[in-house]
């Protein structure tokens, strides 16, 4: 179980300090266990959390892979209660739905760059490979962003029937593919060129160009249509 020591006369006085550390300077000056630190301060009122902190960072060796985890591995691997698993676990998805809203439904994606950040946020949290479809209009603003497909650690199943399908129902001038590799490199496989030859082949039917197709690993991204700097109206 993960002990709750009390707080002593030295530690009286030290969540205030942490609190106004971050009111007058933000959070980009802490380390990663005094976040997690200050965090849980809302799960136990009334003890020292650092240690604590400490030790599920230790138990999981990074605050991704802390926070990436079920409720039901942190119960089990800290001992913990289920309202602090609960909580932990809540991180990331409050994220992704405030990344979500931040970048609004008509957002403009006219370039690596912005599609390279969108498709990050998508992935918060994901612990298993997924694959995005987003439909763009004629000028170049989004109409819709889909998960058509998830899979496992290491590989998704495409379906391009289901692809075109997608497609064509949103009505969609451009499209963008965004998947993930949760556990490897940024770099693309072999599969993922042949998926993505074969789909831009499909789409190319119908007429809707493919103007890039991303691959995030946690907060990085790679980009096929920056890959190829010569590329108009796909890559």
């Amino acid at each position: 179980m993960i002990a709750m020591s009390k707080d002593n006369n030295v530690h009286a006085n030290h969540r205030q300090r942490m609190k106004k550390r971050y009111k007058d300077h933000g959070a980009d000056n802490f380390h990663d266990h005094e976040l997690l630190e200050m965090m849980l301060y809302y799960c136990y009122p009334r003890c020292d959390t650092n240690p604590i902190a400490h030790k599920m960072l230790k138990e999981f060796g990074s605050l991704q892979n802390l926070f990436d985890a079920s409720p039901e591995t942190l119960a089990k691997r800290l001992n913990c209660s289920e309202n602090i698993a609960v909580f932990v676990s809540l991180i990331p998805a409050i994220a992704k739905r405030y990344l979500g809203s931040k970048w609004g439904a008509k957002e403009i994606l006219n370039s690596h760059e912005l599609a390279g950040e969108y498709a990050i946020s998508l992935f918060i949290g994901q612990q298993v490979e997924a694959f995005y479809v987003l439909c763009l209009d004629k000028k170049f603003r989004l109409i819709k962003c889909t998960k058509i497909a998830s899979g496992t650690i290491d590989e998704v199943p495409i379906f391009i029937r289901e692809l075109v399908h997608h497609v064509l129902q949103h009505n969609a001038a451009h499209v963008i593919f965004a998947h993930n590799h949760p556990g490897g490199t940024i770099n693309p496989s072999l599969d993922d060129n042949v998926v993505t030859t074969r789909a831009r082949e499909s789409l190319t039917l119908i007429n809707v160009p493919v103007t890039d197709h991303i691959i995030v690993a946690g907060d990085k991204y790679f980009s096929y249509a920056h890959r190829s700097p010569n590329h108009v109206d796909g890559f």
